[in-house]
């Protein structure tokens, strides 16, 4: 992936965005008239620059606008058109931002805004600031609003309901720059989901693969809404976070292929990162007591849903000797007596095939099952 990225053309966060549009509107209400282009500094120095897509200016105020254009990568906000409407403030005020239509407002804590504050996020408020201070100079107090056209509808296709920013998107970025197929927003997604459920005072938390594994999980434990943490192929990148933000008691719950992965050591489980391993997946087999008859069959499978299907035909449970390895490989990334770790998987009609017990994640060099919470 890292090399298909190279040739994929990068686009620009709504930060960036955002900043190009607050710097064109307040350059509108100090001149009187709009450029034709805009430039803005990003956080790595770059000057990219940005027509504008709409202008209106009206007493008192001036509204710009970008269409963000996220390059080749697959981005729910392709296409959105982000605006700012710049007015002068309160003297002394400096710049107060305003959630407009579109742009979600933070309700829990946990993340790095405080409830009541319009979602837009600490690296973009620094983008706008600078943006305006290139037209302003050091003396300015301004009120950003920012809207995002059809913003609460494209907010549907994200987890802003769940992190509790209600309203619609989130204005994002750290380097103003989208790389196209990145795994950054989906890993820092999974992280501020973590701090929602720490700052909610939750002790159990669930991450899973998928939307089957992510209902099964649900129904299984009875866990609220914001326990449950979309972690996607980004195994890793949960459990390095807990690591450091640790609660009580973690879920790792997942379809067969992906968990097979995990079992063989893989912390990153999509896909193009390496297929599971039958062969593999049949020594495990014979491990948890198939004959040489029913090994065969599995080295010989399709798919490793094929295999387990093989194995549950034969009466062995391989989702168990499975979770008892994925528990391996998860508890040596925590390694904290003080986090319980627990695996579920799940087939694809969200059957429980195999699981371990909570067990303390300090005990990484053997198989869970003892000093069960």
């Amino acid at each position: 992936m890292e090399q298909e990225s190279k040739t994929l053309r990068r686009g620009w966060t709504t930060g960036t965005c955002a900043a190009a549009a607050s710097k064109a509107a307040c350059l509108a209400l100090l001149s009187g008239r709009f450029p034709s282009m805009v430039e803005v500094t990003l956080p790595g120095g770059q000057r990219p620059a940005f027509a504008l897509a709409m202008e209106e200016m009206g007493e008192g105020y001036a509204t710009a606008g970008i269409v963000k254009d996220a390059g080749d990568d697959p981005d729910v906000t392709h296409g959105a058109l982000i605006m700012s409407r710049v007015q002068r403030g309160v003297p002394g005020s400096g710049i107060v931002f305003k959630a407009g239509l579109g742009v979600g407002t933070v309700t829990r804590p946990g993340l790095p805004l405080p409830p009541g504050e319009p979602a837009i996020n600490p690296v973009p408020r620094k983008m706008i600031a600078q943006a305006i201070a290139e037209v302003a100079g050091s003396e300015y107090d301004f009120e950003v609003e920012i809207s995002v056209a059809d913003g609460e509808k494209i907010a549907e296709k994200t987890l802003n309901g769940r992190l509790g920013i209600m309203g619609g998107i989130s204005i994002l970025g750290t380097t103003g720059i989208v790389i196209p197929f990145s795994c950054a927003a989906w890993i820092h997604s999974i992280w501020r989901g973590i701090d929602v459920a720490r700052a909610a005072g939750l002790i159990h938390i669930a991450g899973s693969t998928g939307s089957t594994s992510e209902t099964a999980v649900e129904l299984h434990h009875g866990l609220p809404e914001i326990a449950l943490i979309d972690m996607g192929d980004f195994v890793g990148g949960m459990l390095k976070y807990l690591r450091d933000h640790p609660i009580p008691k973690v879920t790792i719950a997942g379809g067969v292929a992906k968990m097979t992965k995990l079992a063989q050591g893989m912390l990153d489980v999509h896909s193009k990162r390496g297929l599971a391993d039958l062969d593999a997946l049949a020594r495990l087999a014979a491990e948890a007591g198939a004959g040489p008859d029913l090994v065969q069959r599995i080295a010989a499978a399709n798919t490793v849903m094929e295999a387990f299907g093989i194995a549950h035909e034969d009466g062995l449970a391989l989702g168990d000797r499975i979770a008892a390895l994925a528990w391996q490989t998860a508890a040596k990334v925590l390694s904290d007596p003080l986090i319980a770790l627990e695996i579920l998987v799940f087939d694809r009609e969200g059957r429980l095939i195999g699981r371990t017990e909570f067990t303390p994640s300090s005990h990484s060099g053997s198989l869970p099952g003892s000093d069960v919470i």
